[in-house]
C-alpha cells in the first residue's frame, strides 16, 4: 500500500529551516538569494528578519617592513566582526492553475568590520613608526632623513651600489609611510558593504500534472560601500579611503523545478546572473599628497591629486541554487540546499587605488579586494511535525569559503554549522518562525592585496538567529 505525504499535513513543518538557513560567510556573501518562497502553495508572503553576530580575531604581524613578506606573530587584533542584520521579504500567488508571480526582495551581499586595535590603527607616532617599519635599523625621523640625506649625493652622482640604492629607497618609503599613517592618527580601519535586490518572477507550470515549472524575472540591485584602510599593516595604503556611491543596476533570474505533491517533494535549479555596477566613487590616498610635495608639488597640487571622484565597475557575482525537499512520513521533511558563487570571478578595483600601485607592482596594478576560490555551500535538514500547529527542525551546514589567505577585511574560510528551528501556526493562515545557528569558521589569514600576510585568525566562531512571520492561504 502506497504512503502519500499530502503537502497539507506537512504544512506547518515547511520553512521552519529557512529562518537562519544560507546565511553565508565566503566573500560578501549574505543572504543565500533564497528563493523557496515563490514555491510555496497558494498565496504566500513572509517577512524574516536575520541578526549575525561573529567573534573573528587573530594576531596582527609584528613585521611592518612592506618588502619583506614574512609574518611574525604580533598583538591580538581583538574581535574586528561587527554584528550584521538584514531582512527578507517575500510574496506569491497563483494566477491559475499554470502561472504564478511572485516579488522577493533581500540584502545578498555585505561585509562589516572593524578593527579596534593592533597594527591596523593609525598610531600617529612616526618616530615610533619608522622604527617599526626598519626594523629598528632608523629609530627616528630624524634618524631617517639624515640616512637620506647621507646617500642622495651618491644617487644624484650615480655612484650608490645595489645595496646602497636599497636602503636610501626603503627609508624614502618608510618616511612615506610614517608620514601616510600619522595623517590619519587614532582612526581605525573599517569596511561596510550593503546592498538590497528586488527580484520580480513569473512562474509557468506544464506536463500532464502540472508537475514541472520554468521561472523567471528581472532582478534590480542597488549596492553602496565603504572603506578604510589604517595602521601600519597596511604600509603605503595607510589612510587609503573610498566612498562607494549608491548604485542600482539589473540583471536576471531563471530556473526549472519539478514537484509531486503526494511525497511532497519539490526540487528547484535557480540561476541569478552576474550584475555590472558602474559606481561613483570618492577616493584619498595620502600616499600621493607625500609623494606629490616630495616631487615638488604645491600644497594645493599635492591634495587634488590625493583625491579623486571618478567612475568604475564592479561586477556582483551569479550564482545557483538547488533546493530540494521531500516527505519521509506524514510528519517528517527532508530538505537539501546546494550553493555555489565563482568568488574567484569577483573584484574590486578602485581607480585611485590602481593607478597608484602601479608604481610599484606593473602596469595592472592592484586590486583592492580579490578571492582565490569559487564558494560551495550545502546544508541538509530535517523537519517534524509534533503536534498540528507545532514543528521543529534541524540542520548541519557546510561552506568552503573563497579561499585562504584571503583579503583582511574578511578573514574566514568558510565554516561548519549546526541549526535548530521551530514553526507555530497561530492560526489557519499566520504562522511564526525562528531559528539559530551556531558556526565554527575555517580559521584564515589575513592578505594584502600585494601577497604580504599580515594577520593570522583562528578558533573563531558566531551564531545566526531569526525569526519569520508567514502568512499562507489556498
Amino acid at each position: 500500500m502506497r504512503t502519500t505525504f499530502h503537502l497539507k499535513t506537512l504544512a506547518v513543518a515547511i520553512a521552519t529551516l529557512s529562518v537562519a538557513s544560507m546565511t553565508n560567510a565566503a566573500g560578501l556573501d549574505r543572504s543565500g538569494q533564497d528563493v523557496t518562497a515563490f514555491f510555496q502553495d497558494g498565496t504566500y508572503a513572509e517577512a524574516v528578519y536575520t541578526y549575525i553576530d561573529a567573534d573573528v580575531s587573530g594576531y596582527d604581524s609584528a613585521n611592518n617592513n612592506p618588502s619583506q613578506n614574512d609574518y611574525v606573530r604580533g598583538d591580538k587584533t581583538g574581535d574586528i566582526a561587527e554584528s550584521y542584520d538584514f531582512f527578507r521579504y517575500g510574496v506569491k500567488a497563483d494566477i491559475n492553475d499554470t502561472f504564478s508571480v511572485g516579488i522577493l526582495y533581500d540584502e545578498p551581499f555585505g561585509a562589516a568590520a572593524e578593527y579596534t586595535q593592533s597594527n591596523f590603527v593609525s598610531q600617529g607616532d612616526v618616530d615610533a613608526s619608522i622604527a617599526s617599519i626598519t626594523n629598528g635599523a632608523a629609530p627616528s625621523l630624524a634618524a631617517a632623513q639624515a640616512g637620506i640625506g647621507a646617500l642622495a649625493a651618491g644617487e644624484t652622482a650615480g655612484v650608490l651600489t645595489p645595496a646602497q640604492q636599497a636602503q636610501l629607497d626603503g627609508l624614502r618609503g618608510a618616511v612615506a609611510v610614517a608620514q601616510a599613517e600619522a595623517s590619519t592618527a587614532g582612526e581605525n580601519t573599517n569596511v561596510e558593504v550593503r546592498s538590497q535586490s528586488l527580484t520580480g518572477i513569473l512562474g509557468m507550470k506544464f506536463g500532464a500534472n502540472k508537475n514541472f515549472q520554468i521561472y523567471g524575472g528581472p532582478v534590480a540591485q542597488r549596492t553602496q560601500s565603504e572603506t578604510k584602510l589604517r595602521g601600519l599593516a597596511y604600509g603605503p595604503a595607510s589612510g587609503y579611503t573610498s566612498n562607494s556611491n549608491p548604485d542600482m543596476d539589473y540583471g536576471y533570474i531563471a530556473g526549472i523545478a519539478y514537484s509531486k505533491p503526494e511525497i511532497a517533494l519539490k526540487a528547484a535549479l535557480t540561476y541569478r546572473s552576474e550584475i555590472d555596477h558602474d559606481i561613483q566613487i570618492s577616493e584619498s590616498y595620502p600616499l600621493v599628497a607625500i609623494r606629490a610635495t616630495a616631487a615638488g608639488a604645491t600644497p594645493e597640487q599635492a591634495v587634488a591629486a590625493a583625491n579623486r571622484n571618478s567612475k568604475y565597475e564592479i561586477t556582483t557575482p551569479k550564482s545557483v541554487n538547488f533546493d530540494f525537499q521531500t516527505g519521509i512520513n506524514p510528519t517528517t521533511l527532508a530538505t537539501a540546499k546546494v550553493r555555489w558563487v565563482p568568488w574567484s570571478d569577483f573584484v574590486i578595483t578602485p581607480p585611485l587605488y590602481n593607478d597608484t600601485s602601479k608604481i610599484s607592482y606593473g602596469p595592472d596594478g592592484l586590486n583592492l579586494v580579490e578571492y582565490k576560490d569559487d564558494q560551495w555551500q550545502v546544508e541538509l535538514g530535517l523537519a517534524k511535525r509534533l503536534a498540528p500547529a507545532l514543528a521543529v527542525s534541524g540542520t548541519v551546514g557546510w561552506d568552503s569559503g573563497a579561499g585562504n589567505p584571503v583579503t583582511s577585511l574578511g578573514p574566514v574560510e568558510g565554516y561548519y554549522s549546526v541549526g535548530l528551528g521551530a514553526k507555530y501556526n497561530v492560526t489557519e493562515n499566520w504562522a511564526v518562525s525562528v531559528g539559530g545557528k551556531y558556526l565554527w569558521f575555517g580559521d584564515a589569514q589575513g592578505q594584502l592585496p600585494t601577497g604580504k600576510i599580515v594577520a593570522d585568525f583562528e578558533d573563531n566562531d558566531g551564531y545566526i538567529a531569526g525569526v519569520k512571520l508567514s502568512y499562507q492561504g489556498k
